[in-house]
């Protein structure tokens, strides 16, 4: 890859935005503008407004040679592009990176995920729900432990907290349901 996840493998804001423009060119050729407006219409969708996702460049990814042009020359004429077989590859080891717990990325990642989980083999379609389903356990794990050292029985963190562990058990029944009828 021409640039660096995180230290620990996850993906940085830019990444999760390569991947949406690498998993949405995948499923059909597209326009520029509408790659473009398609990629700016999900992530802002799912985080909101982000100056960090709007650093996209579509001539950036025909420049490394993973989107290619149809017809035309380019962004100048909104040429028609398809996905490469290096993007191939670069969407493949984005959707697979692991996720950070916890942050309002992982939320876009997840999302990225599930959108695109099919345009992967059925082994590493269960393996990324799988990894999903640790993901959640452990973060129960964490918020359990932390409510159950919480003193302040009638708190508003316990109450938080409380709110916070069920609606990951309704996360975690969710993706065990899914992982079933893969």
């Amino acid at each position: 890859m021409g640039h660096a996840m995180f230290a620990d493998n996850t993906l940085t804001p830019k990444e999760a935005v390569r991947l949406c423009a690498l998993g949405t060119i995948a499923s059909r050729p597209m326009r520029y503008s509408e790659l473009a407006g398609s990629v700016r219409h999900f992530t802002s969708r799912i985080m909101g407004p982000s100056l960090e996702l709007m650093g996209i460049s579509i001539e950036l990814l025909r420049y490394e040679g993973l989107v290619e042009t149809l017809e035309g020359q380019g962004m100048e004429d909104d040429s028609m592009l398809t996905i490469s077989a290096a993007g191939r590859r670069e969407l493949v080891t984005l959707l697979t990176a692991r996720l950070r717990p916890g942050s309002d990325l992982s939320k876009l990642v997840v999302a990225l995920k599930m959108r695109f989980l099919d345009l992967l083999e059925s082994e590493e379609r269960a393996h990324q729900i799988d990894l999903l389903i640790e993901g959640a356990d452990s973060e129960l794990a964490r918020l359990a432990d932390l409510r159950g050292s919480d003193g302040e029985g009638g708190s508003a963190l316990a109450a938080w907290l409380d709110h916070d562990i069920a609606l990951l058990e309704s996360r975690l029944a969710w993706l065990e349901d899914f992982r079933a009828r893969l």
